[in-house]
């Protein structure tokens, strides 16, 4: 049973960490006043993008900074269409989403055709700091882009947005923008840098699933994942330290059910019910939690200077 659980916490933080970067790049955004429904669509742009670069170079790294670029450009696109046009949100970034999902399959059957199995890169490999030392060994055997996440990127996306004047402007701009304005801050250029901070984190998530946890790139790669971050940012009431914890109990649970199918439990249900579990955790986490969400009170409001 221990050697169970302790296996369990060490996937629960892999799997934690594609949706977590999603998550707060979504968080950024949200936070400003603009959501970004193509995450998903640059979740799956990000994983194409790192994939084919990373083979194309022989590079991995190269490959996931290709894909933050990538998803910074995406950022830009969702800023022209949100920010400068004023378009809907909810319509530009289920647009951006269609697009890229087919922009990244078109250019991946343009590059390898319709081969019967996909094909296959080495993946990064996992780093363990402390094998020798019995349970925290096994936890801490972990890629070094899930220590940068939980280590790096949460803190910095704490104290940015709540230490420093960048992300007063931030909150400002996705709860009063006219007072940011009146102010002498930029509000267009404000939710422009934070769509590309966004972007990126969002296409970052979606390299390391095909860079980490697959070497390999496929048409269900992302599978909801986007807009289950979603989910996530309402349930940590836009803070990233509770985002965290939301991507940690939907990571848990998908990772739970991975483990009860190599188990290989006989149960008279189907296997699809695991498959379902850490989703329908996530939707039972945001009605318990969401009733009591705080949203930004500009999200989802373009903003148009008098």
């Amino acid at each position: 049973m221990e050697v169970f659980l302790v296996n369990l916490i060490a996937a629960t933080l892999r799997v934690s960490t594609p949706i977590l970067l999603a998550a707060i790049g979504e968080t950024y955004t949200e936070r400003a006043g603009i959501l970004n429904l193509g995450i998903e669509g640059i979740m799956f742009f990000g994983a194409f993008v790192g994939f084919i670069m990373a083979d194309q170079t022989g590079s991995l790294w190269i490959g996931f900074l290709m894909a933050i670029l990538a998803g910074i450009l995406c950022g830009l696109l969702m800023g022209v269409l949100s920010v400068s046009l004023g378009v809907n949100q909810h319509v530009s970034g289920l647009g951006i989403t269609l697009l890229l999902t087919g922009l990244s399959l078109f250019g991946f059957r343009l590059q390898y055709g319709g081969r019967s199995t996909p094909p296959s890169i080495d993946p990064f490999t996992q780093l363990t700091p402390f094998k020798d030392v019995p349970v925290l060994g096994t936890i801490s055997q972990q890629y070094l882009l899930t220590y940068i996440t939980f280590l790096v990127i949460i803190p910095l996306a704490w104290w940015l947005l709540y230490r420093t004047r960048f992300g007063l402007h931030i909150r400002a701009a996705g709860e009063n923008p006219e007072s940011l304005d009146a102010a002498g801050v930029n509000v267009y250029l404000i939710r422009y840098l934070v769509l590309c901070i966004g972007g990126g984190l969002m296409a970052a998530g979606g390299a390391f699933l095909s860079l980490a946890t697959l070497g390999s790139f496929t048409h269900g790669i992302i599978a909801g994942r986007g807009w289950v971050a979603i989910a996530i940012v309402i349930f940590g009431n836009w803070s990233p330290f509770k985002v965290m914890g939301g991507a940690l109990i939907f990571g848990g649970a998908y990772a739970l059910q991975l483990r009860l199918q190599a188990m290989g439990l006989q149960l008279p249900i189907p296997y699809e019910t695991f498959l379902a579990l850490p989703y329908v955790v996530t939707i039972i986490a945001l009605v318990l939690a969401g009733r009591n969400a705080s949203y930004p009170a500009a999200l989802l409001k373009p903003y148009r200077r008098e």
